[in-house]
């Protein structure tokens, strides 16, 4: 069927089909019933997620009743819960806490002190090899720690055996001894590295020469204090102020800290604990100085505590700074609240040489 008969009656001529065409297109219709017929209204499908704008106006206007409903008082929507008022009073104060385990660390504290008063007391080779232990575990967590954090591998073997020499020598030949003792150490450590490949060599030796100066030449001004006559006295003044210089610090600036003295190495320390490691470390040193020392006055002391407060704060200082470079917060784990032995040396090994030269100066080598 071709476009110009396409829906056309029977018999009709091309002259009528404009008027013809007029009439919407669609299905074929028989004209005589076409008055009888009538065409069927479109009902939109309300049944699936294809809704209507009547739909949607009906969900809008349930949603403005329950909106008017709430503004007017009337009762809350079953699936909502009644805001509470905001509590307007401050919180609670946190209680400060220390940042180790207390009970632990006095424990510690507490035997290991009993350990070096009794054998500083009793014997005095006893004490010299305290010494030389704890000179021997701390040179290994020192070691230890540079290899796995840093990858430098100071040679452990030389420095533990001149470790142990130059305390004997500081003990037996005094600073002379002590000196050479330490020329042998370094050179035995430029010496037992070449035993490994080239590669790393500087750093491991600088280390290990760094190790031996820090740890084993430090504690052997506290062998050298036990020589003089009064030399248990002295060593006991020696571990008193630095004890109670550690201990002003933590107290006072544990409850009264608030400005940081150097929060890029150690975030913990304060302005007022050093005065407080200051003024607790004056008195001990001036009760020392005046009951223990033989021909010492308390002036004297005053001045000795204030120089250990300093030496012990920066020995503290230098040894977090180390641990910082190397990513850890303990040395070791050797001594339960404390860490390890060379958590408890920071501070200890800067004072000895600082309290042997100034005995030395004040009341003479003995």
């Amino acid at each position: 069927m071709n476009d110009s008969s396409w829906g056309a009656p029977q018999g009709a001529g091309h002259r009528g089909a404009p008027e013809m065409w007029a009439a919407p297109a669609g299905p074929v219709h028989d004209e005589r019933g076409a008055q009888q017929t009538r065409p069927m209204p479109i009902v939109p499908d309300m049944s699936d997620a294809g809704r209507d704008d009547a739909g949607r106006d009906a969900d809008d206007r349930e949603d403005r009743d329950r909106g008017a409903a709430r503004l007017s008082g009337g009762l809350p929507v079953r699936d909502e819960k009644p805001q509470e008022p905001m509590s307007t009073a401050p919180p609670p104060p946190q209680k400060k806490r220390a940042g180790r385990d207390l009970r632990a660390a006095i424990g510690v504290g507490v035997g290991l002190g009993a350990v070096i008063v009794a054998s500083l007391f009793v014997v005095k080779a006893v004490f010299v090899g305290v010494i030389v232990v704890a000179v021997v575990v701390g040179l290994w967590e020192l070691t230890s720690r540079l290899s796995e954090r840093k990858g430098i591998n100071a040679p452990l073997v030389p420095l533990a055996v001149g470790g142990a020499a130059m305390v004997v020598a500081g003990y037996t030949k005094g600073a002379e001894g002590a000196w050479v003792t330490v020329a042998l150490t370094a050179l035995a450590v430029l010496v037992w590295r070449m035993t490994q490949p080239p590669e790393g060599y500087l750093k491991d030796v600088t280390a290990g020469v760094f190790a031996a100066f820090y740890v084993p030449f430090l504690a052997t001004f506290v062998a050298m204090l036990l020589t003089a006559d009064d030399g248990p006295q002295r060593v006991l003044t020696f571990l008193l102020l630095t004890v109670v210089s550690d201990t002003g610090a933590y107290a006072v600036g544990w409850r009264f800290g608030k400005h940081k003295l150097a929060p890029r190495i150690s975030p913990g320390k304060t302005r007022e604990g050093l005065f407080g490691a200051v003024a607790f470390a004056m008195v001990a040193g001036a009760l020392c100085m005046q009951f223990l020392i033989d021909g010492g006055a308390w002036w004297q002391g005053l001045l000795l505590g204030l120089a250990v407060a300093v030496s012990a704060t920066l020995g503290d200082l230098g040894e977090s700074m180390i641990k910082r470079d190397l990513g850890i917060k303990d040395m070791g784990t050797l001594l339960p609240g404390h860490g390890g032995i060379m958590d408890r040396l920071d501070s200890l090994l800067p004072s000895a040489p600082v309290v042997w030269l100034l005995l030395v100066l004040f009341v003479g080598s003995g």
